[in-house]
């Protein structure tokens, strides 16, 4: 990569660090109040290889910083009946404090049922509607982690939103709509795109800050943008591949996330945030005090 580029960069993984290394601080200090240890519960459901990469890296995360993981995994044919189940023995184990069903799962599987089996207090990955319409309300929820990870390094590169031409690409209900209801409360002006919109690079050449999440690898080109747009890739595709073609964007971007490096480390940071702040709110200890 050429040092011209390497200031356009936002590096997640060097935003992340830090937050681990605080919530390594927070945990030692609610052990030292005689609480538990955070304990994440993940559910997969099949053998996704991405998903299961996600998890190996959260994993790695959480037992370096002292996060207790209980890993559940169901067969690809399993049943929505079953699936649920798992989900409530985990919301009615008070050793468990958070609570994550991996994407993707698989059809004809009703995912939806599953997220609405957990609570508010342990909806870490905010993908129940109760968290998402907090979320679009303003109201305190734990808010979808790769959104709010975006919207935390937007902060850290100090990319203005009051105002801003925002254009979000995806819609899923767990990164397009609770991104675009998160720029929305901060005040940015947001067009909300998917597979049925009309002249997409018309669209995205009027973004001062484009959001991309659509699974399609190195679709958006370089030459849709508007020169100094910011570019947040949160696409992950095989081959580590996002969905904007890195080569074309870099020149016109004024700001740029690389993949690999970019959002994810930012997800999983903010998982394991959550999670701290799940467990310390169980155990009735002010987050704000640890």
């Amino acid at each position: 990569m050429h040092s011209s580029e390497d200031g356009k960069l936002m590096r997640g993984g060097e935003l992340a660090r830090r937050i681990l290394d605080e919530l390594r601080a927070k945990i030692a200090a609610l052990r030292a109040r005689g609480g538990a240890a955070p304990t994440l519960a993940t559910i997969m459901v099949g053998d996704d290889p991405a998903s299961h990469a996600y998890l190996v890296a959260k994993d790695k995360r959480c037992s370096e910083i002292g996060i207790e993981c209980r890993r559940v995994t169901l067969a690809k044919d399993t049943t929505t009946q079953r699936l649920v189940e798992a989900v409530t023995a985990l919301v009615e184990d008070a050793s468990v404090h958070a609570i994550l069903v991996q994407h993707p799962v698989p059809e004809p599987i009703d995912k939806r049922a599953a997220f609405e089996a957990i609570p508010l207090a342990k909806d870490v990955d905010g993908v129940s509607s109760a968290s998402l319409g907090r979320v679009i309300l303003g109201m305190p929820a734990f808010p979808s982690c790769t959104p709010a990870g975006i919207m935390r390094l937007l902060r850290e590169y100090q990319v203005s939103l009051d105002g801003a031409d925002a254009v979000v690409v995806g819609r899923s209900p767990i990164l397009g709509r609770p991104m675009a209801s998160m720029l929305i409360n901060a005040h940015a002006t947001v067009t909300l795109c998917h597979s049925r919109t009309r002249d997409l690079p018309a669209i995205i050449g009027r973004a001062d800050v484009l959001i991309v999440a659509m699974g399609k690898p190195r679709f958006v080109q370089g030459g849709w943008l508007e020169r100094g747009a910011v570019v947040i890739d949160a696409g992950y595709n095989a081959g580590n591949i996002g969905d904007v073609d890195f080569d074309s964007a870099v020149g016109q971007a004024a700001l740029i996330t690389p993949v690999p490096g970019g959002v994810g480390p930012m997800t999983i940071a903010t998982v394991l945030e959550h999670t701290v702040q799940a467990c310390a709110a169980q155990l009735g200890v002010p987050y704000t005090d640890l």
